[in-house]
């Protein structure tokens, strides 16, 4: 089973799938280790990582020794062509389709195609959008491009369709690492209801709460960062898993080796 399969089989079963995102310059790798830890006993269905800017220089090993503990599916999500590793399970193949900055549209692609090939990766073609969140994150700070208005929901339709119509897999709509405001609910149900394509949500989501809210306006997956590495409650991965997966089947997801294939 591909990690897009199985992504969207949790979808199926559980209305909706959660991803957990580790940041390897913001956590020692006893803190990760506690956190994939938790997730396992969550049910989170993927662990992405990545960074905006790398500074450490743990990145594989940190790939590495997730997946010597655990079988969820690493995904790395990438802020640059050097976070990429052989030993993770799939990588968002983004495309920066909210800005107009060529080197993120297709020229750090080109860079890592045949890394990616070479290392055997699955590629998830993913349109990357960047929302209007109150601050200058460091993904729009990094990519030098200008995110969509949080109150311009046409603006982030026309981008999504246009990415559909590409042939990309997944839209991943961000507001951003420590967003003020989190992408708006009216802005998810209007890009959801012009697109047939999962859509994924994250940056500033704070609160179970507030993924629910995400899940019921169309998001096909959640992500949340940030406010796992601040909180103190060890119970709170399993809130938002449980707030996430609001469908409840008899029939449990069941893990399966992921492909590792040439694409």
């Amino acid at each position: 089973m591909s990690v897009l399969e199985h992504l969207n089989l949790a979808r199926q079963q559980k209305g909706a799938a959660y991803a957990v995102l580790i940041d390897p310059d913001k956590r020692t790798e006893t803190e990760t280790l506690e956190t994939v830890d938790r997730c396992v006993d969550a049910g989170v269905d993927a662990i992405f990582v990545g960074s905006s800017l790398l500074l450490a220089s743990r990145f594989n090993t940190t790939i590495q020794a997730i997946k010597q503990r655990c079988d969820i599916p690493v995904v790395i999500f990438p802020g640059s062509t050097i976070q990429l590793s052989e030993h993770a399970d799939a990588v968002l193949f983004l495309t920066l389709i909210s800005g107009r900055n060529p080197e993120y549209l297709i020229g750090a692609q080109v860079l890592g195609a045949p890394i990616i090939r070479k290392m055997a990766l699955e590629a998830i073609p993913t349109g990357y959008m960047l929302i209007e969140s109150g601050k200058t994150t460091a993904a729009e700070f990094m990519s030098n491009t200008k995110p969509i208005p949080r109150d311009k929901s046409e603006i982030a339709v026309a981008h999504a369709m246009a990415g559909e119509y590409l042939g990309l897999k997944l839209i991943y709509l961000e507001a951003g690492s420590g967003a003020l405001h989190t992408v708006p609910e009216p802005m998810i149900e209007a890009v959801t209801g012009y697109i047939d394509i999962p859509v994924i949500v994250g940056g500033g989501i704070r609160t179970p709460d507030e993924a629910r809210k995400k899940v019921e306006a169309g998001a096909a997956l959640v992500v949340t960062g940030n406010v796992l590495e601040t909180s103190g409650s060890r119970s709170l991965i399993t809130e938002f898993a449980e707030a996430v997966h609001w469908k409840k089947e008899s029939t449990p997801l069941r893990l399966e080796p992921m492909r590792r294939a040439h694409n």
